[in-house]
């Protein structure tokens, strides 16, 4: 068995990429790195979005662990321009996983870079590593591990939240929220 941890970061001012945490945000993370004190990681792996960077570094530094960079747990672009209605959008994506809008990705597309670089960290051995990154797409790689997760989920996220991910095998792989705060 390999174990996976996927964290959503924490409260931030914004979406956009270099949108920082709000200082409760901040607060969170020192709680957080708390939380994985008696959890053993061998890598730290973020999205480059400030918000992410920002929830694992206080974690990264009590662990002595560098956080690596990897643009594949970036959040999902729904879309290029603002909407009104990205709400239902959102809700529509996960039962049309192929539904795109203007300058978007489809929800498929996002599930396939984040379940790349997971896959590419079980190939290579690496194990008890840790992924930082963003609700949408953090959401998409769940329902790939357990196609009943859907938009309701996604709606239930906290920031931060902490899922840990078992592999068994290819046929074989348990999910767990474990942040309750």
């Amino acid at each position: 068995m390999k174990t996976y941890y996927f964290v959503r970061h924490c409260q931030a001012d914004g979406q956009s990429e270099d949108a920082s945490l709000t200082p409760q945000g901040i607060t969170q993370s020192h709680e957080l790195a708390q939380f994985f004190s008696g959890i053993q990681l061998n890598q730290i792996i973020s999205s480059p979005y400030k918000r992410a960077i920002q929830t694992v570094v206080p974690l990264a530094h009590a662990k002595q662990i560098k956080v690596q960079m990897d643009k594949r747990l970036s959040e999902r672009r729904l879309s290029s321009q603002p909407m009104k209605d990205w709400y239902e959008k959102l809700k529509l994506s996960f039962s049309d996983l192929h539904m795109t809008c203007e300058g978007g990705e489809s929800s498929l597309e996002a599930m396939n870079r984040i379940v790349e670089a997971l896959y590419e960290q079980i190939k290579s051995g690496r194990d008890h590593t840790l992924f930082a990154t963003h609700g949408n797409i953090m959401s998409l790689l769940l329902k790939h591990a357990d196609p009943a997760i859907g938009f309701k989920e996604w709606e239930q996220l906290s920031n931060p939240d902490v899922y840990i991910l078992k592999y068994f095998k290819p046929d074989h792989v348990e999910i767990e929220r474990i942040w309750h705060k």
